[in-house]
């Protein structure tokens, strides 16, 4: 089967991609490079330099190879550039995904893998997170990504596309050839192991007045292997699933002060931390229900304990202390 991933050369696109490979499937590999990083891509993947915005050249790809699913990972993720910047968002996440989805549409495409995310739910009124859970979104990020699942129920209805949505938590984690190393660095487990190595003075504590049990954020950290097999499982499954959500997380959060303690005794490291105002955006505690995943597909994290996550980047950046060269 080959599989079109786009965002491939991106944190979760490249990883995902590594498995799939790993899994017998072909991967054509999708990326406009603009975030994304060339040395990432597996080299068994066949590479398209590609930008979703541009209709043409999408639609070459579709015509030099066959592709039997897709799995679509390519967006703009920063919280707080969507704040900024929200037609950004709306333009990569909503009409660059139309422009795929008719491309999809136009080859006859029947299965679709969504990469969406915890920000379709905003505040949580009740923790952990089901899918049925009001949708709130607090911040365009999560918007474009709601907007965008609206719009595959629609592609649904009149075209009789199996899709399933993905709404994961926060993704983190490394295999031992990739890991993370966004041009723009935001992410917790990344800039913590970052102070521990001295490539910065200190990690920023973004708020300390969330009504939280230490007043820092919690979020439930999902392994990025454990995100590929989700993906894995669904795809196998599509026909069962075919216009479902399901949240990947663990059920279980911690605060960003947990998640320095931990990375302090796996690196063996003290890690200076500065506490900082609030980033606009960000709830208060976001963590998931697994149920509905378990039950409608009996998966499960099974490599998401936040040591085992630590550990695994610590292990990446050691090996890797430039990332991708880039």
């Amino acid at each position: 089967m080959n599989i079109l991933v786009t965002g491939a050369a991106g944190y979760i696109g490249s990883i995902v991609s590594e498995v799939l490979l790993a899994r017998g499937y072909q991967v054509v590999a999708l990326d406009s490079l603009i975030e994304g990083h060339r040395a990432a891509v597996p080299a068994k993947a066949v590479f398209c330099h590609v930008d979703l915005a541009f209709r043409p050249h999408l639609e070459e790809v579709f015509k030099q190879n066959k592709i039997d699913a897709v799995m679509h990972f390519a967006a703009e993720a920063l919280v707080a550039k969507s704040m900024r910047e929200p037609s950004t968002f709306y333009a990569a996440n909503v009409a660059c995904g139309i422009n795929l989805l008719d491309a999809v549409t136009r080859h006859g495409v029947k299965k679709f893998i969504f990469s969406s995310t915890a920000a379709t739910y905003g505040e949580p009124e009740t923790v952990p997170i089901p899918e049925d859970h009001r949708k709130a979104p607090i911040n365009p990020y999560g918007k474009s990504k709601l907007m965008f699942e609206q719009v595959l129920a629609d592609y649904r209805a009149y075209t009789g596309l199996n899709y399933a949505t993905l709404r994961y938590f926060n993704a983190a984690g490394a295999s031992t050839q990739r890991g993370e190393a966004h041009r723009t660095e935001t992410h917790l487990i990344p800039r913590v192991l970052d102070a521990a190595s001295g490539a910065i003075p200190a990690v920023d504590v973004l708020g300390s007045d969330y009504p939280t049990p230490d007043g820092t954020c919690v979020r439930d950290y999902v392994h990025v292997y454990d995100i590929a097999y989700s993906h894995l499982r669904a795809l196998e499954n599509i026909e069962k699933v075919s216009g479902e959500a399901f949240n990947v997380g663990t059920s279980r959060g911690y605060s960003i002060l947990e998640v320095i303690d931990t990375a302090e005794r796996v690196t063996g490291k003290k890690i200076p931390r500065r506490m900082c105002p609030r980033r606009p955006g960000d709830p208060a505690v976001l963590v998931a229900s697994q149920e509905k995943l378990k039950r409608l597909l009996g998966w499960e994290a099974q490599h998401s304990s936040l040591e085992e996550i630590v550990d695994s980047a610590w292990a990446w950046k050691q090996a890797h202390p430039q990332g991708y060269g880039a």
